[in-house]
């Protein structure tokens, strides 16, 4: 059964108010940006979101911080976004801070039925704060729990109609952590072929982890800060 649908708006229909989101991408590359687009015209809130950051002030994430439909972000990084910083210190949004390795194990953990995991990043810091410890052959480890998301949102740059996912280069990034983790994943993609027509060689989601898929275009690239060298 063909798992393509045809309105972004319509893919997120059912996303409400307190959901909990895993959204792919890092930076502004790989992010399932019409999608996020949709849940923006919708005007969903108090959404609880777990992804590497959250964009910049006017793309990605950084879209829903504007509208404050973000109530809580798990996140490793939050550098390049203004908005995120002053919601935060103004007290609008809760902040979860997650090293990037261990959240990246928490939401393949998550969508592996993996309830939690001991690793050794952090201890010793304020990332260890209220978090249970435990001796592995003399060294200590903190317990981290897999993330579960109500929906995951994710970029490819291919798909067959049946939800098999293709990814182009560093725009995997978070995606297939991410395209796990989500009780219902939307996937948005570049280009849909028809099933049978990707070789199992070159699938790196199965479509049994994805339920809707989605044909995303005008995708406008954006690289995130430019650093060029000096003529």
């Amino acid at each position: 059964m063909s798992k393509v649908m045809n309105s972004f708006l319509e893919a997120v229909s059912d996303i409400q108010d307190g959901a909990t989101l895993i959204v792919g991408g890092f930076g502004l590359c790989g992010i399932p940006e019409k999608s996020i687009e949709a849940l923006q015209d919708r005007g969903v809130k108090d959404l609880t979101v777990a992804s590497n950051n959250c964009g910049v002030d006017d793309a990605g994430l950084g879209r829903l911080l504007v509208n404050k439909q973000i109530k809580k972000m798990i996140a490793s990084y939050v550098g390049e976004n203004k908005t995120f910083e002053k919601q935060f210190l103004n007290g609008e949004l809760e902040v979860e801070l997650s090293p990037q390795g261990t959240l990246a194990e928490r939401i393949r953990a998550g969508g592996a039925g993996i309830p939690g995991f001991y690793t050794a990043t952090g201890v010793g810091t304020p990332i260890a704060e209220g978090k249970e410890t435990k001796e592995f052959n003399g060294k200590t480890y903190l317990l981290e729990e897999g993330i579960v998301g109500d929906f995951a949102l994710v970029k490819a740059w291919k798909a067959d109609t049946l939800g098999n996912l293709v990814y182009r280069k560093t725009a995997m990034n978070f995606n297939p952590l991410a395209a796990m983790a989500g009780k219902i994943t939307i996937a948005e993609v570049e280009e849909i072929v028809e099933a049978g027509e990707l070789t199992p060689e070159e699938i790196d989601t199965p479509g049994i982890y994805v339920q809707r898929v989605l044909l995303g275009t005008d995708y406008e690239k954006r690289i995130e800060r430019l650093t060029v060298r000096k003529a």
